[in-house]
């Protein structure tokens, strides 16, 4: 998925979803829909959380370290 969310978007897209699922009273393909969305926005979630974490991962790496990793 190359939806362009921000993370903070994203994330608040998940709560009101994860909030109607849970207030029930849905019909089934509703219901289904809306999971399916959610699992998409986590999907995003998890994709923008991890480049993060791959960033920091070099950041603290230093200039050094991070160009060495970039050749292997």
């Amino acid at each position: 998925m190359t939806e362009e969310l921000s993370y903070e978007a994203a994330r608040d897209e998940l709560i009101s979803i994860v909030s109607k699922l849970e207030a029930g009273g849905l019909g089934l393909e509703e219901s289904l829909k809306l999971w399916e969305r959610g699992e998409a926005v986590a999907a995003i979630c998890q994709e923008q959380l991890e480049g993060v974490r791959k960033r920091l991962e070099a950041a603290s790496q230093g200039p050094a370290s991070a160009a060495t990793s970039d050749e292997t």
